[in-house]
């Protein structure tokens, strides 16, 4: 089992930036990829941004070039850096751990941005 604690979401005005966390812990091992999905109301969860453990990144191309997805010090720590917000980023934030026949979910973590 993996556990997966997201946090850093919150209201930003057009134009501002948040920087999302995501805590792993439990069995972790072997090659792995963390990443972000969103979920807007309404459409299907989406890829955002992922970085495999070995440190290999990937972006949806609505976001490259805003977002940065980085490793903390702290193992198994994962952010998303999220500047130039526009109001169609507008979803609910949901950090993912997937490895070899295995994904697990952490809590979603709502990112609104409008004035």
């Amino acid at each position: 089992q993996v556990q997966l604690v997201a946090s850093g979401g919150g209201l930003v005005q057009p134009g501002g930036s948040l920087r999302l966390s995501c805590a792993a812990s439990g069995s972790i091992f072997g090659t792995y990829t963390m990443g972000w999905y969103r979920q807007a109301p309404g459409k299907q969860r989406e890829l955002v941004a992922s970085i495999t453990s070995g440190g290999s990144t990937n972006y949806a191309d609505s976001v490259k070039g805003r977002f940065t997805i980085s490793r903390g010090n702290a193992p198994k720590l994962v952010y998303l850096q999220m500047n130039s917000l526009k109001p169609e980023d507008t979803a609910v934030y949901y950090c993912n751990f997937q490895g070899p026949g295995r994904s697990y979910w952490g809590q979603g973590t709502q990112v609104t941005v409008s004035s």
